[in-house]
C-alpha cells in the first residue's frame, strides 16, 4: 500500500503527496478560471477560486491520497451559464492543459538546474518526478471515460455519449481503470518517452 512508502522511502512519499496535491489543486483551479472566463461565476460563488487544496479535494481525497496514493478533485460549474457553443470543451480542457503546462515548467527548471546538484525541491529527481506525474495526470484526464475531462470533450462532438455520464457505466468505467493490467505502466511509459526527448536524456 502507498502509505508504506512513509516508512520505506519517507522523502519520496512526501514528494509524491506534495506534487499531487499541488497539481490537482491547480488542475481544478484552471477549470474554475476557464469557467468564469466563459461566463459562469459558480466557482467564485461557491468559494472555489482559491489555492486551498481542502476546498478542491476535500479531506476524504487527501486522506485517500496519503493511504492509497489515489486522489481526486472537483470544481463546481454550471454549463447553462456558458457563453459559447464549445465553452464546455474549453473548460474541460483547461485542467489537463494546466498539468501539461506544469510538466513543461518542471522540464524547463530541470534543464536550467541540471549540473548544479541542488537538493530538495530543485533536485533533478524532484523536478523529473513532478514533470512525470503531471504528464500522467494530463494523459489520464484526457481519457474519454466518464467522469474524466476527456469524456466531456468527446461528448461535445459525439452527443450520443452524454447519457453515459449519469449512468452506472460512469462508476464502473472509472474504477475498472485501476484494475486494467498495464494501464498505469503504459501512461508512465508514454510520459517517460516524452521526458526522455524533452530533457535530452
Amino acid at each position: 500500500m502507498f502509505i508504506y512508502k512513509l516508512a520505506t522511502a519517507p522523502m519520496l512519499f512526501i514528494w509524491l503527496v506534495l506534487i499531487l496535491i499541488i497539481s490537482i489543486t491547480l488542475h481544478e483551479l484552471a477549470h474554475g478560471l476557464a469557467a468564469m472566463i466563459e461566463g459562469d461565476d459558480t466557482p467564485q460563488i461557491t468559494g472555489h477560486i482559491t489555492l486551498n487544496p481542502v476546498v478542491h479535494m476535500g479531506w476524504e481525497s487527501l486522506i485517500f491520497l496519503c493511504i492509497a496514493g489515489i486522489a481526486w478533485g472537483q470544481m463546481p460549474v454550471n454549463p447553462a451559464r456558458f457563453r459559447r457553443r464549445y465553452s464546455d470543451v474549453i473548460v474541460s480542457a483547461a485542467g489537463p492543459l494546466c498539468n501539461l503546462a506544469l510538466a513543461l515548467l518542471f522540464v524547463l527548471l530541470f534543464k536550467l538546474t541540471v549540473g548544479f546538484h541542488f537538493a530538495g525541491f530543485l533536485s533533478s529527481h524532484f523536478l523529473y518526478l513532478a514533470a512525470r506525474l503531471n504528464l500522467i495526470l494530463c494523459l489520464f484526464n484526457l481519457m474519454p471515460i466518464p467522469p474524466l475531462d476527456g469524456f466531456r470533450i468527446f461528448s461535445e462532438f459525439i452527443p450520443e455519449l452524454r447519457p453515459l455520464e449519469h449512468s452506472e457505466f460512469r462508476l464502473f468505467a472509472f474504477m475498472i481503470l485501476y484494475f486494467v493490467p498495464g494501464f498505469w505502466q503504459t501512461l508512465s511509459a508514454i510520459a517517460d518517452s516524452f521526458l526522455a526527448v524533452a530533457m535530452g536524456s
